[in-house]
């Protein structure tokens, strides 16, 4: 969507902050012993209590409120009660919700508990080069230059980037135009980012893999060569300087 107007994005900045909380408020009860059944309904807890809807179960019938992801898996786990969480995990949590007819989508991988399998440094890596995306993201920029940075960061740090997911539009839904803000380089997109529009930035910063497959559960993406992937997401509304982080409230 674009922003025309204050009440717009009061409605946007509403519905971020819910979501930004719910996942930092996830992330901080995540925690070695329980399950991600647990977490997910913890979560699902807080939506409901702000009067938000799950995006992903209002727009996909998805068998959770969140998606939760553990390790090898990169995106759109099932939260299940037979998932155990355990010191060391490679944890990803998404969160996006509806509210008042604004939708909003943020998310972010994490280590839980000590980092017994060395996995800090991936997320750490996937953390900064988002913000270094969103710090030369304005209206005008070609969409093609940032998935190119994101792919030159993650190659410099000794990694790969899953080249078939992407950002893209929110706001009115879930996913709008543009769909197609990747990870890497596309010369045949000509598209730019718009002023005054609102979009989900999200990396997937990978140690071996580069595309995602299906899992046979329908839901759950995992790498085609293996691995671990650790992904951020902000949505933000794009200026003609730097973005307005619209879920900065999940990095406290």
């Amino acid at each position: 969507m674009s922003i025309t107007s204050e009440a717009e994005l009061q409605g946007m900045k509403k519905v971020s902050e819910v979501v930004a909380v719910t996942l930092r408020e996830m992330r901080n009860y995540a925690k070695p012993g329980i399950s991600t059944k647990e977490v997910d309904e913890f979560g699902g807890a807080i939506l409901e209590a702000f009067g938000a809807k799950s995006a992903p179960k209002l727009t996909y019938g998805f068998p959770g409120w969140t998606c939760i992801s553990v390790n090898n898996e990169i995106a759109h786990g099932i939260p299940t009660a037979d998932r155990i969480l355990q010191e060391g995990d490679l944890v990803n949590i998404d969160v996006s919700a509806e509210l008042d007819g604004f939708w909003s989508d943020n998310g972010g991988s994490f280590v839980l508990g000590n980092d017994l399998h060395h996995h800090q440094r991936l997320v750490d890596t996937s953390r900064a080069i988002l913000h270094k995306a969103l710090n030369q993201i304005r209206g005008g920029v070609m969409i093609a230059e940032i998935g190119k940075l994101i792919e030159t960061e993650a190659s410099k740090a000794g990694y790969r980037v899953i080249r078939n997911l992407a950002g893209h539009g929110v706001g009115r839904s879930l996913h709008e135009p543009p769909g197609d803000i990747l990870n890497c380089y596309d010369r045949y997109n000509k598209h730019r980012f718009r002023k005054n529009s609102v979009v989900a930035i999200e990396t997937f910063i990978a140690t071996d893999s580069t595309f995602a497959d299906e899992a046979s559960d329908g839901w759950t993406l995992v790498g085609n060569k293996g691995g671990f992937v650790a992904q951020h997401e902000h949505t933000i509304v794009i200026t003609g300087g730097q973005p307005v982080i619209l879920t900065a409230a999940n990095e406290i």
